[in-house]
């Protein structure tokens, strides 16, 4: 095992210079990991990684001049193959979540012990996900209701989408009050086309009259869909 680990390079990116250098001098005298450079800068840390393609980074998630999950999201983005874990001091349910979801393989707290740090990279090094057991039913009750929460939104997302760009003017127009002639009279055409527009609009939001439609469009955001769009 020290002989595979003796292969595997660590980058540290962390703005706390104290807390830096003394995470750098315990891997350096508990693991035969080789620490190949340590930053206070998450740009210069980038940059590092890219000089280095490191196998391991412990990137803070509390940085000044960039935050630590953008720096995660670049570092992702230039396909090095490191694997990423967030250190930081906060036990927070959504930082976890936001970490992970960009690409780190594990999320571990400053104020670990330092077995527990040296255990929390092997672990990473190994192919795994690293998660303290204290933080880790939280994270995954956090992480079950964003994803149903995620659902949610993709479900209603789709049912706009639905809506033919006729149809969304339409819609567009009862959301400001219009009633069938006024809308008919605005888009010069009969009440007839409008009432079809409309029973379309019906089934495709799944709901039931004008008043319900009238609530899921605005309760979606579909006035600003409709700006942004315009606007284009």
């Amino acid at each position: 095992m020290r002989e595979f680990r003796s292969k595997l390079r660590v980058l540290l990116i962390d703005d706390n210079a104290d807390h830096l250098r003394g995470v750098k001098e315990l891997i350096t005298l508990e693991s035969c990991y080789d620490v190949v450079g340590a930053t206070t800068s998450a740009n210069i840390g980038i940059n590092l990684a890219k000089k280095y393609r490191p196998d391991i980074i412990l990137m803070d998630i509390n940085m000044p001049e960039k935050d630590g999950l953008q720096a995660i999201q670049d570092i992702e983005k230039l396909g090095l193959n490191s694997k990423i874990i967030a250190l930081s001091g906060y036990d927070d349910a959504d930082l976890i979540f936001r970490a992970m979801k960009l690409g780190a393989k594990g999320y571990i707290l400053k104020t670990m012990a330092s077995a527990q740090l040296i255990y929390a990279i092997d672990e990473v090094a190994a192919g795994k996900i690293y998660l303290p057991s204290a933080l880790s039913s939280r994270f995954f009750e956090y992480f079950q209701r964003s994803f149903k929460e995620e659902a949610v939104s993709s479900d209603t997302e789709n049912l706009l989408t639905y809506l033919t760009a006729r149809e969304e003017e339409v819609l567009d127009l009862l959301t400001q009050g219009n009633n069938y002639k006024g809308i008919a009279g605005k888009l010069f055409i009969s009440e007839t086309t409008v009432k079809t527009h409309v029973n379309n609009i019906f089934q495709k939001l799944q709901v039931n009259d004008r008043t319900q439609a009238v609530l899921y469009a605005l309760n979606n955001g579909f006035a600003n869909k409709r700006k942004t769009k315009m606007a284009v």
